[in-house]
């Protein structure tokens, strides 16, 4: 059943329900208190400081005022049950991942279509399928997911990883994969997998356990790499590497696919990392420095022998693959050189396959292990492939391939020829045919040409009044390539236009293109999503009142600084577990970690006075019409904590000067958002809308 958006001609009008309802806003109470801190002699007040204790009972009493008058709001639109209703319903079909091999067994993860959490199935060699890991029966609610599995090397043991309430705290727990029984006790862990060496245990990261009532927020700055022993108490785990010798804030490690190398990546930041190599095949061996600071990040891809294969952007922002000799590790050999277009690389079935992003859209190429050109993966459109890695002894292998008007669909490739069919296609009640998705250039503020990509319903009348939903990320050389959702299905099939800005600080255009939107230079990231609505709007796509800006994390802080920079912009904002407070954000959690991409409020006059003009939390004004607001975040939400939401969102209400509502959704039993419910996301997806189109003054759906 689909819904029809009427009386186009009539959208800027509200009706006098409407108008009424906006005129009796009445926010709950929010405390001011008098705190001030000091930034290089400079006083600078911090009202709403007492929100940063979530687990204060004024906090929680706060909170829960908060998510009542936000759902008295929505309630009252007229067709947000419609919308969930439509929501539910396309999302209903079966959503199957591709197969992978373990040990006796072929597992793949399914979703029936409207389970809380997808379920992990195995099938044997005699073709008899069933239920591995169901993580709906771990919790009542469907909130505790299943967010890694690793299995050793012959595939009779795991080690799977829970998280609780969206954590990014996890448990890792050992088990039996034929009998089912769970071995030791469980191991907590954050920002970490489980890494097998044989069958003696395994490797994993961890950070101290905060202290008591600080478990969401404590600041977790020195990443620590142990190794498990099965049979033995977690208490009893060997310290590998970490501590106050070696102070880093984030630590990955794992073994080589043949067990030879133990490989420690070390970084302080979220960009640059030191590399060390070591070889447990020699006895009492230490490990081998293959780079040193974090002006670069270099990851091993593969190991053969004594050759490793590394991936770099080391004079190659766009990243190329090297090779070196254990046994003469400063000595690197092009593999497969940088060129114009951003490289990452997979590995199966015994080749490298090399995906570029071009514009942000994928090209894949297979080469052989000596950088030899095997064949272009034929793809069956432009946009985002993704996968291609196994076992080097896999015959097939799989990819996804999707963009914003293509369902993800599951191809088999044969790693041999280079043939390739479908392998899993969803049955989605949506018809790609129906739909336009076109890449545009514009240009930003400073004269920087910057890729668009516009997706909606064929036959649009581009009149200046289609409600339109603009998305950006824009940091962390995180790219935002295309890809299908349900969610965005539905807007564009109500006449919504979806468009995302591929701006800088994001990774599109490597290293260089990340650059220009960090510390210093991070208001480009603002001036290019600003340029994006411009342009949407000066060539007719929508208008002002019928634009809504989106992002998340980061992007979150993408939305707060441009809807202060330029509250006329846009009718509605949509600022999702966003860093809010600059001058605070690197005293919670791994916050620290983040200052290659924004900088810290102590390293200099300069930097602080740069991140205070822009940091939302302090650039809300008195006096100033902001757009209808949506503040979203997760009361369990250890990443990027809520506080940066609740402080923004007291902020506006306070200060707002016109009718446009301010309203702060929390998420109780949620995260930063990975490992949500289905109930929990369609619910939150079907808030978005409505509120949306209710602000942009759509009065009533057809059907």
């Amino acid at each position: 059943m689909s819904l029809k958006i009427c009386c186009l001609a009539a959208l800027a009008l509200f009706s006098t329900k409407i108008m009424a309802q906006k005129s009796n806003l009445n926010y709950p109470k929010t405390e001011k208190g008098n705190h001030i801190d000091k930034y290089f002699g400079a006083d600078v007040a911090d009202p709403y400081r007492w929100l940063e204790d979530d687990r204060a009972e004024n906090t929680k009493a706060w909170v829960k005022t908060q998510v009542a008058f936000t759902q008295n709001y929505l309630d009252k639109i007229p067709y947000r049950n419609d919308i969930g209703k439509q929501l539910k319903e396309i999302w209903n079909y079966e959503k199957i991942s591709a197969p992978f091999e373990e040990g006796n067994y072929t597992y793949f993860y399914k979703n029936d279509g409207l389970q809380a959490q997808s379920v992990l199935y195995r099938t044997n060699t005699s073709g008899k399928t069933e239920v591995f890991l169901d993580p709906n029966k771990f919790s009542d609610k469907g909130t505790t997911s299943l967010s890694g599995v690793s299995f050793n090397k012959k595939g009779n043991l795991v080690a799977y990883s829970i998280s609780e309430g969206g954590s990014d705290w996890n448990k890792i727990i050992i088990m039996d994969v034929e009998t089912k029984k769970i071995l030791d006790e469980p191991v907590t862990a954050k920002f970490s997998g489980a890494s097998w060496y044989k069958d003696e245990g395994f490797y994993y990261s961890k950070y101290d356990q905060p202290k008591e009532g600080s478990q969401l927020s404590g600041m977790t700055d020195m990443h620590k790499v142990y190794f498990h022993k099965l049979g033995t108490s977690v208490s009893d785990d060997t310290l590998i590497k970490g501590g106050a010798d070696f102070k880093r804030r984030y630590m990955s490690i794992g073994v080589s696919d043949d067990e030879r190398y133990l490989i420690l990546s070390a970084s302080d930041a979220t960009n640059g990392n030191e590399l060390y190599i070591k070889d447990l095949e020699k006895k009492n061996s230490e490990f081998v420095a293959i780079q040193t600071g974090y002006d670069f990040n270099t990851d091993i891809v593969e190991t053969v022998g004594n050759t490793i294969y590394v991936s770099t952007d080391k004079n190659a922002p766009n990243k190329k693959l090297q090779k070196f000799d254990i046994n003469n590790p400063k000595v690197w050999t092009d593999v497969i050189p940088e060129t114009e277009n951003v490289l990452s690389i997979s590995t199966g079935g015994g080749f490298l396959f090399a995906t570029y992003m071009k514009d942000a859209v994928s090209i894949v190429k297979q080469y052989d292990f000596n950088g030899k050109l095997m064949r272009e993966i034929a793809l069956p459109g432009k946009g985002t492939a993704g996968g291609f890695g196994g076992k080097k002894s896999q015959k097939n292998l799989y990819y996804s391939f999707s963009n914003f008007i293509t369902p993800s669909t599951t191809f088999k490739i044969n790693a041999a020829t280079g043939v390739s069919e479908v392998y899993q296609k969803p049955n989605v009640k949506f018809s790609p045919e129906n739909y336009i998705s076109e890449q545009v250039f514009y240009t930003s503020k400073d004269g920087t040409k910057i890729p668009m990509m516009i997706s909606y319903k064929k036959g649009l009348k581009m009149d200046g009044k289609n409600p339109t939903i603009l998305y950006g990320y824009g940091g962390f050389n995180i790219s935002i390539t295309p890809s299908f959702s349900v969610v965005n299905a539905i807007w564009m099939e109500n006449g919504g236009i979806y468009a995302v800005a591929n701006i800088r600080g994001g990774g599109e255009y490597g290293k260089k293109w990340h650059d220009a939107g960090t510390k210093m230079q991070k208001k480009n990231v603002f001036e290019d999503f600003i340029a994006a609505g411009e342009y949407l709007q000066k060539n007719k796509y929508t208008s002002p009142n019928f634009m809504a800006l989106s992002g998340r994390s980061n992007g979150g802080l993408l939305v707060g600084a441009t809807m202060t920079m330029r509250p006329d912009l846009a009718k509605v904002a949509f600022p999702g577990v966003g860093v809010l407070d600059m001058l605070r954000y690197n005293k919670f959690t791994a916050g620290a970690g983040w200052s290659y991409d924004y900088g810290t409020a102590e390293d200099s006059k300069e930097m602080f006075e740069y991140l205070k003009s822009y940091s939302p939390v302090h650039n809300v004004k008195s006096g100033k019409c902001y757009p209808s607001t949506m503040v979203i975040t997760g009361d369990h939400d250890d990443r990027v904590v809520p506080a940066h939401s609740f402080k923004f969102g007291a902020e506006l209400q306070a200060k707002q000067d016109c009718k446009n509502p301010v309203l702060i959704r929390i998420e109780t039993d949620a995260g930063h958002g990975a490992g949500r419910s289905t109930d929990q996301v369609i619910a939150e997806n079907a808030d978005i809308i409505s509120f949306a189109l209710f602000e942009m003054g759509i009065e009533k759906l057809n059907k």
